[in-house]
C-alpha cells in the first residue's frame, strides 16, 4: 500500500514539475515576445520623432512659400491696377491728340481757304 501510494505521489510529482516547466518555458516564450515589441516601440519611437521633424520643417517651409505666394499676388494685382491705369490714360491721350490733330487740320484747311 505504501509503495502503491509513493507511486501515485511520484506521478503527481511528475506531473506538477512537467507543468511548473511548461509554464517556465511559456514564460521565456512570452519574455521574447515582449523585447521584440519593445524594440519595435522604440523604432517606431525614433521614426515617429524623426517624422515630427520632417513635418515641422515642411509646414515652416510652407508657410514661407505661402507667405512668399501671397506677397507676390498683391504686387501683381497693383501691377495691374496700375498697368489699366497706364492703358486708360493712354486710351485718353490718344482721343485728345486726334481731337487736336482734328482741330489743327480743321484750321489750317480754313487758312488755305482764305487764302
Amino acid at each position: 500500500m505504501m509503495t502503491q501510494q509513493g507511486a501515485v505521489l511520484q506521478g503527481y510529482n511528475n506531473e506538477l514539475v512537467k507543468c511548473v516547466e511548461d509554464l517556465c518555458m511559456q514564460r521565456e516564450e512570452l519574455n521574447k515576445q515582449i523585447q521584440q515589441a519593445e524594440v519595435e516601440k522604440n523604432k517606431l519611437q525614433h521614426e515617429i520623432r524623426i517624422l515630427s521633424k520632417k513635418l515641422e520643417s515642411v509646414c515652416e517651409n510652407l508657410a514661407q512659400k505661402t507667405a512668399s505666394r501671397n506677397e507676390l499676388d498683391k504686387i501683381l494685382a497693383e501691377t495691374e491696377t496700375a498697368y489699366m491705369k497706364i492703358l486708360d490714360s493712354s486710351r485718353m491721350l490718344l482721343n485728345v491728340l486726334k481731337k487736336e490733330v482734328g482741330n489743327l487740320n480743321k484750321a489750317v484747311e480754313l487758312k488755305s481757304n482764305v487764302t
